[in-house]
């Protein structure tokens, strides 16, 4: 049954919702676009689908700028302040366990081609700027590119609550004009991977967490254009000056506001398809998967086994480090609130 718009007001802010609806679906197909883009890059799949592989980072970075500002403002409407300590520790929790698991085995497996440099990019999420990483840690730019958001997003909104939406704003704008500038001096792909030049596509999804509960209906007619946007964008070629403008000024924030769209419709109209117990098995283990796809699809050395070699390593690393890792935490903030309630008694 289709969640009416006050459903979403309490997805976003109340904190003991533990699931939004269609969310794990949406990290299904943002996981599977980039399992089969690289499929395509390493030649075990059409090159047309090389295109999309962007497209489910993209898409990922959305979801986070929603779900990470709806929890700072689910903790800012109760509190009417944000705990930087609390937040860190849970990100930390969630986060840090199955990456370093993976960087450990990669570094041990991996020791001759890799770099003391990269490296350090890897352990410190600083890939994104370490601009000849080897391709297999190429894809922790987006996780280091998300961390950087994490660390920094939760202080300028605690320190500028009141200015957030002017923030947000700005970010929006600011990225595409960064990057033509950076085209213009003939930077590489105009210094896409960084906060500065990424920041709208993060943005887009905060400022959704902002204005969702007081959003129009996004009807399935709206929706489905957006899909169609969403599918027919990544074609574009930006294979000239005017061409790649067009793409930075129009494209990109079209790309990323249908998908905020899609994500605002499917919250508060939970498809089954997206909310099917497959599906949402497959998001749950979506970052584990992002994190050991990567040395499957190698161009250069690319296993027949790739999927069923990165859906069980995943398994392992979400079963055994991601899940137990979790419980830890609940455990450990079920225990706090305990402590302070019998405190307060």
């Amino acid at each position: 049954m289709p969640l009416r718009s006050g459903a979403l007001r309490a997805q976003c802010y109340d904190p003991t919702v533990k699931r939004i609806p269609s969310l794990d679906g949406l990290r299904a197909i943002s996981i599977s676009l980039v399992v089969v883009g690289h499929m395509a890059h390493s030649g075990h799949a059409p090159r047309f689908f090389s295109q999309y592989a962007n497209l489910g980072v993209r898409i990922f970075f959305v979801i986070s700028g929603y779900l990470i500002t709806s929890i700072l403002l689910a903790e800012h409407a109760r509190t009417a302040t944000i705990s930087l300590r609390d937040f860190y520790i849970r990100r930390a929790y969630r986060i840090f366990p199955a990456a370093m698991c993976f960087i450990l085995v990669v570094v041990l497996l991996y020791w001759n081609t890799l770099r003391w440099y990269d490296i350090g990019a890897a352990l410190f999420y600083l890939v994104n700027f370490d601009f000849v990483h080897p391709w297999i840690i190429a894809h922790l730019w987006s996780l280091s590119l998300e961390e950087q958001f994490y660390f920094l997003w939760p202080s300028v909104l605690r320190k500028w609550y009141r200015h957030r939406m002017i923030i947000l704003w700005a970010m929006i704008l600011v990225a595409p004009i960064a990057r033509a500038v950076l085209y213009y001096f003939k930077v590489e792909d105009g210094g896409y991977g960084n906060l500065l030049t990424v920041g709208d596509n993060l943005a887009t999804g905060c400022l959704l967490a902002m204005v969702g509960p007081r959003l129009l209906d996004v009807r399935w007619k709206a929706a489905a254009l957006m899909l169609v946007a969403v599918v027919l964008i990544p074609l574009y070629d930006a294979d000239s000056r005017l061409r790649t403008l067009f793409a930075l000024f129009v494209l990109s924030p079209i790309l990323h506001f249908s998908i905020a769209g899609i994500l605002a419709h499917v919250v508060r109209h939970p498809y089954r398809l997206l909310n099917l117990a497959p599906v949402v098995w497959l998001g749950n283990i979506s970052y584990s998967l992002y994190l050991w796809q990567q040395p499957f699809f190698d161009p250069s050395s690319s296993s027949r086994y790739g999927v069923l070699g990165a859906v069980g390593l995943a398994c392992a690393s979400y079963y055994l480090v991601e899940k137990p890792m979790l419980r830890v935490r609940e455990r450990m903030f079920t225990s706090s609130k305990s402590r302070a309630t019998t405190i307060a008694a």
